[in-house]
């Protein structure tokens, strides 16, 4: 399969090595780490094993990768008005579109441009962060879930799936991409934006009381709002809100990406991961007030806002 990568960060950097090392044809639109990829390769670290890729395609435009079988979206939704023309160039008749960006409103995007058929969405629960240029450091977890934007189990779907497992990534192919985001949600929601916030790694808000009960109670507010959506089951919130800080408690002191945007000086990707939630909540008339006052700090404390 030739597979393009759109948003080479870590997530994309680190499932693209995976299905290159299993032979498929990837390539890479690549920023920072352009230079130290094409000059030494790719290097994983990870507690599934270690490995190097010494020969990676690599490019700095879009328009040089061509047609591919799929495009692998991981860019950053904060890049969202990008989107379109960097993955135009990779798109022909038979070329599938999978985005495994943050939040809600990605695959409307893709959409509108190039048919919702063409379109997949999924969501990865995966640990891992960029080292030196040229190098991502895989710390935990990796399952990906993808879904068809049009709804419905589909064939191409259980394809790619199983095509990911055979890359070493733990992938289901589900019913309901509406769900999956939700669920993802869940986690993102408190998490992401509660460590950009504080400073914080995931550790430190799980050991203090009152951080867990608010993050508890913000996940108890986007399970309510989540199950007020059009989903073809609802989400087991009790359980699947202990479920979600039982895994986040064995990650140990884990870093979310927003966290390290904001350590980094890059924007935050607030409008997919809590605008557009809000948004939706609102319309089912399900008030998330703790999100929204999240969401507010997070804004007013953006550098463009100080």
């Amino acid at each position: 399969m030739r597979i393009g990568v759109i948003g080479s960060g870590a997530l994309g950097l680190y499932y693209g090595a995976l299905l290159q090392r299993d032979g498929h044809d990837v390539h890479f639109l690549l920023r920072r780490d352009y230079q130290a990829i094409r000059q030494t390769g790719l290097t994983v670290t990870s507690p599934r094993g270690d490995f190097h890729l010494a020969g990676v395609n690599g490019y700095q435009n879009s328009a040089q990768i061509g047609p591919v079988d799929l495009a692998l979206v991981g860019l950053k939704a904060y890049a969202n008005s990008h989107l379109v023309d960097l993955t135009r160039p990779l798109v022909a008749p038979g070329t599938s579109i999978l985005t495994l960006q943050n939040g809600l409103g990605n695959e409307d995007l893709l959409a509108a441009a190039f048919g919702s058929e063409k379109i997949l969405g999924g969501t990865a629960f995966l640990c891992c962060n960029r080292g030196q240029p040229g190098t991502v450091h895989h710390l935990d977890q990796g399952a990906m879930r993808i879904a068809e934007c049009v709804g419905g189990l589909s064939a191409r779907a259980e394809q790619l799936a199983e095509s990911f497992r055979r890359a070493g990534i733990p992938c289901e192919a589900c019913v309901d991409l509406n769900k999956i985001r939700w669920e993802k949600l869940v986690w993102n929601i408190p998490f992401n934006g509660l460590c950009a916030l504080t400073g914080l790694a995931t550790d430190r808000l799980l050991a203090c009381p009152e951080a867990r009960k608010m993050i508890t109670e913000m996940m108890q507010e986007v399970v309510a709002a989540a199950n007020r959506q059009p989903l073809t089951t609802p989400i087991a919130g009790d359980a699947f809100i202990a479920r979600m800080l039982h895994l986040t408690s064995g990650m140990g002191p884990y870093r979310p990406s927003m966290m390290v945007d904001r350590l980094q000086g890059s924007p935050l990707e607030l409008e997919a991961i809590y605008g557009v939630p809000l948004q939706r909540a609102a319309a089912v008339a399900t008030p998330m007030p703790r999100v929204a006052m999240l969401h507010a700090l997070l804004a007013a404390t953006e550098p463009q806002a100080l």
